[in-house]
């Protein structure tokens, strides 16, 4: 009997405990037994922490006022990160000349939005002078010195906007030297491939605080009289190295992973080295490293709190500067809660955005 239902009626929808809300809570959180009593566990503790926390930074917090003395209760304090925003966000830099902050990254985010639009022309043209261009005319609009705008120091540049420059810095020289050392790793060239294999084990075998100390410290000991090399560049350049080093580990692994066939193919259609691993091989590891890439960058994004140790002042730096000043004492919850909300919102957004790219270049290999 239930055949011959099953064939008068093969489009009977399925139980509502199997679809919807139902069906994936179902699914996802009561499947097993043990995953219910997780669940139940899980929703048990953050019966108790939510509420509170609720209360504390919503219904009894501070909004609006001038001084601690605006925040006599016992809820959060958001007056402090309001009174301290623009440090947060522009560090030291002078309040009259911060307009060339925002300028500059104006001009970043259309050309970023542009290279990820879909069949345009000069893509290739705007990705070149963003590149090597737009971080030229980034640093003296910074900096300044040059048509007629007022030198600012890089020791005045702070808060998110030197976290911003240490990350996207490290990630544009940290990819494509992470490829070239990958590459030099396989090499068939001894020389060659020692030297990459040295430089990755060096690198990787020291701790990032350890690289920023020796390039603010011991490097301008071996340096000439007189010749100086600013702290922030130097920075710059050994975030970028120290990565460099980590992306070539992930570059190398999406290489191992290529079947030899490819290898193989590529030499039958007559290509040369160079042309196999620009059009063949490395298209296909690049898009098996994405993960990998991702994580690494996230870790980038975080680790440039350590720039602290060398005198930088950062997001965390000018949090943990604020948290000193007499005037507010006793607030660190609020500093560093907005702090870890600031790193959190850029560590999930290139989460996103690596996944938005093993979509885009998914080619139907996975099940």
């Amino acid at each position: 009997m239930a055949y011959v239902l099953k064939e008068r009626h093969p489009d009977l929808p399925p139980p509502r405990s199997e679809v919807g809300v139902l069906g994936w809570l179902r699914r996802n959180l009561f499947s097993t037994w043990y995953n219910t009593l997780f669940t139940l566990v899980t929703a048990y503790l953050l019966w108790l922490a939510l509420p509170p926390f609720f209360e504390w930074a919503v219904l009894h917090a501070h909004y609006a006022g001038e001084g601690r003395q605006a925040c006599a209760g016992g809820g959060a304090c958001w007056v402090f990160i309001g009174d301290r925003l623009p440090q947060f966000f522009y560090g030291f830099y002078p309040a009259a000349e911060r307009w060339r902050v925002d300028l500059g990254f104006a001009l970043f985010v259309p050309l970023i939005a542009y290279l990820h639009l879909p069949r345009v022309r000069f893509k290739l043209w705007v990705g070149a002078f963003t590149l090597f261009v737009y971080p030229v005319i980034a640093y003296y609009l910074f900096a300044g010195g040059v048509f007629g705008l007022p030198a600012v120091p890089t020791s005045q540049w702070g808060g998110l906007m030197l976290t911003l420059i240490l990350a996207f810095t490290g990630i544009v020289g940290a990819l494509p030297l992470g490829v070239l050392l990958a590459l030099g790793r396989r090499s068939s060239l001894p020389v060659l491939r020692s030297v990459s294999v040295a430089f990755i084990e060096l690198w990787r075998g020291v701790p990032l605080i350890t690289v920023l100390f020796m390039s603010s410290v011991l490097l301008p000991l071996f340096l000439p009289t007189g010749v100086e090399i600013d702290k922030l560049l130097r920075a710059l350049i050994a975030i970028a190295l120290f990565q460099a080093a980590y992306i070539a580990e992930v570059v190398r692994g999406g290489l191992q992973a290529i079947p030899k066939g490819q290898f193989e193919a590529a030499q039958a259609l007559g290509l040369t080295y160079p042309q196999s691993m620009a059009l063949v091989i490395m298209p296909q590891a690049l898009k098996i490293a994405i993960p990998g890439i991702i994580v690494t960058f996230i870790e980038l994004f975080k680790d440039t709190s350590l720039v602290v140790i060398i005198g930088l002042m950062d997001l965390l730096g000018i949090t943990q500067a604020a948290l000193n000043d007499p005037k507010w004492l006793g607030f660190a919850a609020e500093g560093y809660l907005f702090a870890g909300l600031i790193y959190w919102i850029f560590c999930f957004g290139l989460s996103r955005y690596g996944l938005y790219l093993e979509r885009r270049f998914h080619t139907g290999h996975r099940r």
